[in-house]
């Protein structure tokens, strides 16, 4: 080759460098994933792969018995005291979860993925268990017997309950009885009362012969409650007897069966209490005063 060419070859060179290279630097421009790296030839340089967001869904969509065991796992750690019911998109398990989820340098984001889960449930098989002492939670649980006093006590307001029921119908027959002795002294000695109470009949005729009268009448309730054949009254009535300027008060027990006429009407002397107690007990009363 002829010298002059030669040189004319070695002079065109730079310019085709430079050529190439300002199409390599358009080319790197349109597609930089398909440039050399340090600008040369070789191998495309790979774009680096996104993160893949993470799994929240296996955990919220596997079986209740999981998803329970989770809260029982949050629970034994103390993060959690709402049911459980394998829900753990409610408020308070999401709460729990996030709560579990800051203290381990998780995103507190409530959710768990698969791994955040089998690391909480392993920490809470890990956990110790909290044991009760029996002996604290006898004492703490068991309520002490009451004393007689307080058994006395209650015994009592039950009675003034049954008594304040009985009061109407117990001073409505009182009263009624009271009536008619009234009845019986105004008509000296004819009337229902001394048919239905041979007994004060007797009383009556025998301070009429021995020159007493009959003055003041004032009744009270004795007992009153519930016998075999009924409401079963007894009344202590006190009459007021005069003879000339003396006044002898004198006491006659009536008992007797509710009705219209009075059933098994009887009469005692204020001193023969067995005799009343027995009558009470024939008939089975059940006092509600006493």
């Amino acid at each position: 080759m002829r010298p002059w060419s030669l040189f004319g070859v070695l002079l065109l060179l730079p310019a085709i460098a430079l050529a190439q290279s300002a199409g390599e630097v358009e080319r790197c421009f349109q597609n930089p994933s398909g440039c050399a790296t340090g600008g040369g030839g070789g191998a495309p340089v790979q774009a680096a792969p996104r993160a893949a967001a993470p799994d929240y869904a296996s955990v919220l969509k596997s079986p209740e018995a999981e998803r329970r065991k989770i809260q029982e796992s949050l629970r034994t750690l103390d993060k959690y005291n709402g049911p459980i019911d394998g829900d753990l998109q409610s408020k308070a398990s999401e709460e729990a979860i996030a709560s579990w989820q800051k203290g381990h340098g998780y995103a507190a984001v409530g959710k768990l993925t698969p791994t955040e889960a089998a690391t909480l449930n392993s920490e809470a098989a890990k956990a110790p268990i909290k044991r009760i002492n029996p002996s604290t939670a006898t004492a703490s649980t068991q309520t002490p017997p009451p004393s007689n006093a307080d058994l006395l006590k209650a015994l009592q307001a039950r009675l003034a309950e049954r008594r304040k029921a009985a009061e109407p119908k117990a001073e409505a027959a009182v009263q009624s009885l009271l009536r008619d002795l009234k009845a019986y002294v105004a008509a000296d000695g004819k009337g229902v009362a001394g048919e239905q109470f041979p007994a004060f009949a007797k009383w009556y005729a025998d301070n009429k012969a021995a020159g007493r009268s009959v003055g003041d009448i004032t009744p009270a309730v004795e007992d009153y409650g519930e016998a075999k054949p009924g409401d079963a009254v007894a009344a202590e009535v006190t009459f007021q007897t005069k003879q000339g300027d003396a006044a002898y008060p004198q006491c006659v027990m009536f008992a007797w069966i509710e009705g219209k006429p009075r059933k098994e009407p009887q009469a005692f002397s204020c001193d023969d209490v067995a005799g009343l107690e027995k009558w009470k007990t024939d008939r089975a009363l059940r006092s509600a005063w006493h």
